[in-house]
């Protein structure tokens, strides 16, 4: 009987041979910014940062300054960009951890310089152009302009200059092209002007694996590094998921015909049935639309749920698995033995995508690293869970 009530098994060990496939990728002399945001999509923001950074990861990227500050009081010394915004009250802890970011517009490039020169620090930023995704960004004809602004000052230093690509399928996109096409031609003038400097970066999971060129000085893998995508892509097959979802069941019950189960009464049982219960719902990240049509590992076999998934508990059918009790754990997302149900498969089901699955395991699920000796990250692509042993 495990001692946790659900737990997600991380496989650090996957995470390094991800990190290798990508490296192998995109080749030498590209840096890898590894993407931790949303807590490394659920994976353990902590534990994961440091173990890619024993892997060779040369920085880290989030999501919110919150995230960041987390990571550097926990030890983190890389850099760490927060790629999204920040607000105003963010700013002087961001700056006093040194922690880099993202620059959107003229009004936060005058916010940090104030701060910076109130601190007496440099403020280290990435001008994020908007060529296309058309949420955060300067637009492509004000980018010489903002650029021209921070050669200009004392107070701030250009660690690089980014954009973000909207399309899902990276690469194979026509817009994308577009996109990338829009930030050379603003990276070309400023290289004129010898506006430059830092990392020039844009390649997300998708584009990395749909060969997007060129790369420039990094690549944000973030997903993919947690062996997951949402579509087939060239070299993805190469890749392992780290995480595992699971519990134990905690209740069997025998009922007959007729018998319903869960809110709404949405199932009844159309033969004598078993039912085993899981103390895990939605709160825990199995998605409320996997009521009466997802599936759970136990014992290696599947078995339905029925009824409807609730904030903390899942019911499922095992009347045809021989030999089941209480204590058996259960796969919401994972391997047990021969049978694997993918996050991709659980994304699907739900009518979501993945990375919602992932983030969407709750705060009270106890993560359990497993893994995680010094790795070489380099073109080593066998499968660890060929050798790996399974809980």
């Amino acid at each position: 009987m495990h001692p946790n009530r659900v737990w997600a098994d991380i496989d650090l060990d996957a995470v390094a041979h991800n990190l290798s496939v990508i490296r192998d990728k995109v080749g030498p002399g590209v840096k890898l910014m590894l993407v931790a945001k949303a807590d490394a999509y659920g994976h353990g923001a902590v534990a994961t940062a440091h173990h890619a950074v024993r892997c060779g990861v040369e920085a880290l990227g989030v999501g919110t300054c919150c995230e960041a500050l987390e990571l550097r009081q926990a030890g983190v010394t890389v850099p760490i960009l927060v790629l999204g915004t920040i607000v105003d009250e963010e700013v002087v802890p961001a700056l006093g951890h040194g922690i880099e970011i993202g620059l959107h517009s003229t009004d936060r490039q005058r916010s940090l310089q104030r701060a910076a020169r109130r601190l007496g620090v440099r403020a280290r930023v990435h001008l994020n152009i908007d060529t296309g995704m058309g949420r955060l960004g300067v637009r492509p004809d004000r980018a010489l302009e903002l650029l021209r602004r921070i050669q200009g000052s004392r107070h701030l230093e250009l660690a690089g200059v980014m954009t973000h690509v909207a399309a899902e399928d990276g690469a194979r996109s026509p817009e994308t092209e577009a996109q990338v096409s829009r930030f050379q031609a603003v990276l070309s003038e400023a290289r004129a002007e010898g506006l430059l400097r830092g990392w020039i970066h844009s390649a997300n999971s998708a584009c990395i694996f749909t060969g997007l060129r060129p790369l420039g000085d990094a690549v944000r893998p973030g997903i993919a590094a947690y062996g997951v995508l949402d579509r087939d892509l060239d070299g993805t097959s190469l890749l392992v998921p780290a995480m595992s979802l699971r519990s134990q069941i905690v209740f069997l019950k025998d009922v007959p015909v007729g018998t319903p189960v869960g809110y709404g009464s949405t199932w009844r049982a159309e033969r004598a049935t078993r039912v085993a219960t899981l103390p895990l719902g939605y709160d825990d990240g199995v998605p409320w639309r996997l009521s009466n049509r997802g599936e759970v590992l136990v014992r290696g076999r599947r078995a339905p749920i029925v009824g409807r998934v609730s904030m903390d508990y899942t019911t499922v059918d095992v009347t045809d698995i021989p030999g089941v009790r209480v204590g058996d754990a259960a796969t919401l997302f994972g391997r047990d033995g021969a049978e694997e149900i993918t996050v991709r498969e659980v994304a699907e089901r739900a009518g979501t995508i993945p990375y919602e699955v992932t983030c969407s395991v709750g705060k009270r699920v106890t993560r359990v690293y497993r893994g995680g000796g010094i790795a070489e990250v380099g073109p080593r692509h066998t499968d660890p869970r060929e050798s790996a042993t399974r809980s």
